[in-house]
């Protein structure tokens, strides 16, 4: 039997969730082990095993297990390393193949709580996968359509993240209030300004900009860890005097959820076995030769966003424990430094804040509601931004990871199914 009611999908950075409208109440589906949300990652176990997904994947990764793990993969929708095929777990994949195996088991997780075949999907997107680029905006749309198609779902639409957070947040605002929706992702950042307008809020302007959680880990990496790997150090020329710098480019991938699986390559090895040949500092680019061939980019990556989240929070002696390198090796992280290291990333949210309300033909006093959203939007950065434009505004906190997926489920009482673009 089949399911009229289209599934809700939240497919983010770092979390999903999943939710159907059932007599006008948001219905979650329990996604795994009795939680609404799983972390959108993925392991690959060495034995070729059957893939794992969510906490099953993590756990796979902390427990050491011979494997492939991959996390962001929404980071690369509308790039050419979607279709590329990489040798993961005994055969060539593409990123595009193991996002739509992502979302087949999404979507028969779902069919088996409900009992119904689900053929038809409302998805969440970004106000820009790219903000920069339109064209790559509008390619990332096609790689998730063609990922929703290929894990079974015959029907699937769009609508932009803030927007439906605004049907969620907005339901007990008064008639004529505005609200400014900031949903801060793992890997996006999305704004929207609506006015209640009779049951529903109404949009009057959307603004989005390709920045999220993950760049914040980024930034740290490279400020605080990277150092240590050998990061703006020196390397002897092969043939006559003088000293090169070490190249960026791999601990820039290092810091990138997205690129790790892909530096563990004997060609990235050889590279970096050559630079620790010449290098001038052999102790810390030791450090990266060894990090490479234990693979162990994403433990430095949850290691960064431990201690981002530890010293966001004010806590004494906030750290970058990345002991599992080297004994004792710890990183002090103070919010003072956080603050620093991220200044570059306020001022981005700050600016992007201003366009959208410019946008709605605004003031920023004329706000009356300020809805955060997203994991990241507990950064005390986005705070700081949002008070700055408006110190007036009723701030609230609306559930971080399923505040998405609750207002796409009640859109799917609002939308005829469709299979049209979400417009730019």
């Amino acid at each position: 039997m089949s399911s009229s009611t289209p599934l809700a999908i939240d497919f983010g950075t770092s979390n999903s969730a999943a939710a159907l409208l059932r007599q006008g109440a948001v219905h979650r589906i329990l996604i795994e082990r009795g939680q609404p949300t799983l972390p959108t990652a993925v392991f690959f176990p060495a034995d070729e095993g059957p893939m794992r997904i969510g906490s099953a994947a993590v756990e796979a990764l902390i427990a050491g297990e011979e494997g492939r793990f991959m996390r962001a993969l929404k980071s690369v929708l509308g790039l050419p390393l979607i279709q590329e095929r990489r040798l993961i777990s005994g055969r060539r994949r593409s990123v595009q193949e193991i996002i739509a195996a992502f979302l087949e088991q999404i979507r028969l997780r779902a069919e088996a709580q409900t009992g119904h075949r689900i053929t038809r999907a409302l998805s969440g997107r970004p106000v820009h996968f790219h903000s920069a680029d339109a064209a790559k905006d509008a390619a990332a749309e096609r790689d998730l359509r063609a990922c929703y198609h290929a894990a079974g779902f015959e029907e699937v639409s769009f609508l932009a993240e803030p927007e439906a957070a605004a049907l969620a947040a907005a339901r007990g605002w008064r008639q004529g209030q505005i609200g400014l929706i900031v949903d801060i992702g793992g890997g996006t950042s999305d704004f929207t300004i609506v006015r209640q307008d009779g049951t529903h809020p109404r949009v009057l302007a959307s603004h989005g900009v390709r920045l999220g959680g993950t760049d914040f880990d980024h930034a740290l990496s490279l400020s605080h860890v990277m150092p240590s790997l050998g990061l703006g150090t020196e390397v002897r020329r092969e043939m006559g005097p003088g000293l090169l710098p070490v190249p960026v480019a791999p601990f820039a991938d290092l810091a990138t959820w997205a690129k790790i699986p892909f530096l563990y390559t004997p060609e990235t090895r050889r590279m970096v076995a050559e630079l620790l040949r010449l290098s001038v500092a052999p102790d810390r680019l030791g450090r990266l030769a060894q990090v490479l061939d234990l693979e162990l980019g994403h433990d430095i990556a949850f290691a960064v966003e431990a201690g981002k989240i530890a010293a966001n929070a004010g806590e004494k002696g906030a750290a970058i424990d990345v002991s599992f390198i080297e004994r004792d090796l710890a990183l002090p992280l103070t919010r003072t430094a956080l603050s620093a290291t991220l200044r570059p990333h306020k001022t981005t949210i700050a600016a992007a804040l201003h366009t959208t309300v410019e946008r709605a033909g605004l003031r920023a006093a004329e706000v009356d509601h300020v809805v955060l959203v997203g994991g990241s939007s507990l950064m005390s950065l986005v705070l700081e931004a949002v008070r700055d434009l408006c110190p007036d505004a009723e701030i609230e906190h609306a559930e971080a990871f399923t505040a998405v997926v609750d207002g796409l489920a009640l859109a799917t009482e609002m939308r005829a199914p469709s299979g049209a673009p979400h417009p730019s």
